[in-house]
Order: C-alpha cells, then sequence, then structure tokens
C-alpha cells in the first residue's frame, strides 16, 4: 500500500492549488485521511481531516473557510482544495491515510505520503 501526493507547486498569494492522494496497492478500506504540513524548521501540523462517511471535516483554524478537504472512496483518493493562499502556508504537505489491507481485512495502519511542496509568493 502507498499514498501518492500530487498537485503542490508555486503559486501567488491569493491563488489557489488542488492537491491529491491516491492510495494504491491492495485495499479493503480506508477509514480517516488527513492532510499535514511542516513549514522550514517548524514541527508538523494537522491542516484537515475526514471521516471515511465524509461528514463533519475538521480544519485548522487559520485555514477555515480557504482549504476543503474532500475524498473519493471509489478512487481511493483524498484532495486538499487551497483557495487564498498566504506565504504562510508555504509547507511540504503531507496526506495521511487509516487503511486496512485487503491481507488482513479488520486491521488498520497509518500510511505518510511522501510530501508535496507547495510555495507561495507574496
Amino acid at each position: 500500500v502507498q499514498l501518492v501526493e500530487s498537485g503542490g507547486g508555486l503559486v501567488q498569494a491569493g491563488g489557489s492549488l488542488r492537491l491529491s492522494c491516491a492510495a494504491t496497492g491492495t485495499i479493503f478500506s480506508i477509514q480517516n485521511m488527513a492532510w499535514y504540513r511542516q513549514a522550514p524548521g517548524k514541527q508538523r501540523e494537522l491542516v484537515a481531516q475526514i471521516t471515511s462517511g465524509g461528514g463533519s471535516p475538521m480544519y485548522k483554524d487559520s485555514v477555515k473557510g480557504r482549504f476543503t478537504i474532500s475524498r473519493d472512496n471509489a478512487k481511493n483518493t483524498g484532495y486538499l482544495q487551497m483557495n487564498s493562499l498566504k506565504p504562510e502556508d508555504t509547507a511540504v504537505y503531507y496526506c495521511r491515510a487509516e487503511i486496512s489491507p485487503l491481507e488482513r481485512p479488520s486491521s488498520y495502519y497509518a500510511y505518510w505520503g511522501q510530501g508535496t511542496l507547495v510555495t507561495v509568493s507574496s
């Protein structure tokens, strides 16, 4: 099982980016999916999280109203739509998912993506 992220890049302040996180491999089910970020010299922080059913997503206060987390369970893919980006959003963004492999359907394991760099210029 792997998480493959895409969608990062360089954008001007006020712009938008959409990150994707595709889970590949032999997957039975995916529980929570989340996006974290880590800016240079700072600790990794939780940005947004969504449950398997997609209801009541959670957001870090500083991104509320600007970021939207979603998922497509049929595609085993999660998304983070980022609008009105600010220079302080610059970071490496990581996807995390709790996945039950097909060979062990009763157990869930946490997987991380490789990270995708988002740079917001002022």
